[in-house]
C-alpha cells in the first residue's frame, strides 16, 4: 500500500520540529531558552475559563450548528464590523476549530490543479503546503525589508496572470512582524478589484498593532465580495489550545465551507464557543494588557539584538515575532540556527522555515518573560564572540 500523490505534496510546521529537538536537549539536562513557538505566554483570562466551566455544567456538550451558534457569529460579525468599517452580519461567519481550517476549506474550494497564488515569501508555511496540495502553483512575491517587509507593488503588479485565482494577504505577519501600510493594501485593492481574484487575509494578529493602523482589504471598495478574513481567538486572548477560529466571507463562499466542515469535523465544541462569546463580548482589559507587555518586551529584546555582532533587527510593528537579518555574521539561517540550539541553548527558528526568501534571517517569539529574552540575547552574544562561527 502506498499514500496518495498529494500526500507529497504537503508540508509542515518546523516550529513543532525544533520544539521536539528542544525538549529532547532538555531531558539530557541542558538549559534551553524557548523562542520558537508563536503562542502567547500568559494564561487564558478567568472570566474566558469560568464561561467554559459554566458551559460545561449547563450542558454544552453535544453537537451544535456546522456553521456555528447563532449568538457567537453574531457577536464577530459586530467585532470585524466596527473593527475593519465593512457591514457584516452572522450569515457571513464561519466558526471553525481553529484558525488553519479557513486557510485549508477556501483552497479546497476555491482552486483547480493550475491555478495560480500570489502569496508573501517569508509568511506562514501552511499558506505553501496548502496551495500545493491542491495542485494549484505557487507564487511568492518576495517581503521587502526596507518597506517594512511588504510587497514590491510593480513586482505585484506583473506577477498577476491569467490564472491568478487568489491572493493571500498577512499583516500583522507571520514571521516578520510587518503591517502592510494602508497606501499599499489600497493599490492592491485598486489593482485586484476590477479582476476575477479572490483575497484571503490572514488578520489572526489584528489586534496586536504596536503603531501604525492595520487596516484590512476588506475595507476598500469593490473588495468585501471578494475577500476572506482569518481571524480566530488563539493569539489575542490566549487560547491556541482551545482551537477556535473564524472566518468571515460572501454568503456563496460559506455554503461550500459548510459542507466542507460537515464533512470533516461536523461543528466546532460547543462548550468552546460559549468561551469564545465570553471572550469577545467580555472585559478586554486582560488582553489589553497581555498586548502591551509584548510591546514592552518587543522594545528591550530588539534593542539588546541589535548589539549582537552580526545581526540588524528592524523594529516589528505587530505580533510578537522579531525578525533579525543575520547575513552580517557570514552564517545561512539554518546553520545557525542549529548552532544556536545546540551551543547556546536558545531555541529559534531559521527565516528559512518560512520560504525561500526568509534566508538570511532567524525569527525569535518574544512570547517569554523579559528575563529570559535578555538571557538568551546574553547566550547569543557569548556564541558569537567565542570565535563559533569559523567552525561551521
Amino acid at each position: 500500500m502506498q499514500l496518495a500523490a498529494s500526500m507529497a505534496r504537503i508540508g509542515t510546521e518546523t516550529a513543532f520540529e525544533v520544539l521536539v529537538r528542544a525538549r529532547a536537549l532538555e531531558a539530557e539536562g541542558r538549559s534551553i531558552i524557548h523562542l520558537e513557538i508563536g503562542e502567547p505566554d500568559f494564561p487564558t483570562p478567568r472570566h474566558i475559563l469560568e464561561a467554559a466551566k459554566t458551559a460545561l455544567d449547563e450542558g454544552w456538550t453535544h453537537y451544535g450548528p456546522t456553521q456555528g451558534q447563532p449568538d457567537l457569529r453574531e457577536a464577530i460579525a459586530q467585532a470585524v464590523s466596527a473593527s475593519r468599517g465593512i457591514p457584516a452580519d452572522g450569515s457571513r461567519v464561519v466558526v471553525v476549530p481553529g484558525g488553519k481550517p479557513i486557510i485549508f476549506f477556501p483552497l479546497i474550494a476555491l482552486l483547480e490543479p493550475g491555478d495560480e497564488v500570489i502569496y508573501p515569501n517569508p509568511s506562514f508555511p501552511i499558506y505553501e503546503s496548502m496551495i500545493n496540495f491542491t495542485g494549484a502553483k505557487p507564487v511568492p512575491i518576495p517581503l521587502i525589508e526596507n518597506r517594512g517587509f511588504s510587497f514590491d507593488l510593480d513586482l505585484f503588479r506583473s506577477s498577476l496572470t491569467d490564472r491568478t485565482k487568489l491572493v493571500i494577504l498577512n499583516s500583522p505577519a507571520n514571521p516578520t512582524g510587518g503591517v502592510i501600510p494602508e497606501e499599499d493594501i489600497r493599490a492592491m485593492a485598486e489593482i485586484l478589484a476590477p479582476r476575477d481574484i479572490m483575497v484571503l487575509s490572514d488578520e489572526i494578529y489584528s489586534r496586536m498593532s504596536y503603531g501604525p493602523r492595520v487596516v484590512s482589504i476588506a475595507s476598500m471598495p469593490g473588495m468585501l465580495e471578494k475577500t476572506i478574513i482569518l481571524d480566530g481567538f488563539s493569539k489575542t486572548y490566549a487560547m491556541t489550545g482551545w482551537r477556535i477560529g473564524y472566518g468571515v466571507m460572501p454568503p456563496w463562499l460559506v455554503d461550500a465551507v459548510n459542507k466542507l466542515m460537515v464533512n470533516s469535523n461536523s461543528c466546532t465544541a460547543s462548550f468552546t464557543q460559549r468561551a469564545a462569546l465570553a471572550a469577545i463580548t467580555g472585559p478586554q482589559e486582560p488582553s489589553q494588557q497581555m498586548i502591551a507587555e509584548f510591546r514592552r518586551r518587543r522594545d528591550v529584546f530588539v534593542s539588546a539584538l541589535n548589539t549582537l555582532p552580526g545581526f540588524s533587527c528592524p523594529l516589528p510593528e505587530g505580533a510578537f515575532y522579531a525578525f533579525p537579518n543575520i547575513t552580517g555574521t557570514g552564517m545561512k539561517s539554518r546553520a545557525l540556527a542549529d548552532a544556536l540550539l545546540e551551543r547556546a541553548g536558545v531555541a529559534a527558528l531559521s527565516g528559512t522555515a518560512f520560504g525561500a526568501f526568509g534566508e538570511g534571517y532567524l525569527r525569535f517569539s518574544y512570547a517569554n518573560s523579559l528575563e529570559n529574552l535578555l538571557e538568551a540575547v546574553e547566550r547569543m552574544r557569548r556564541f558569537l564572540q567565542d570565535g563559533n562561527l569559523s567552525k561551521f
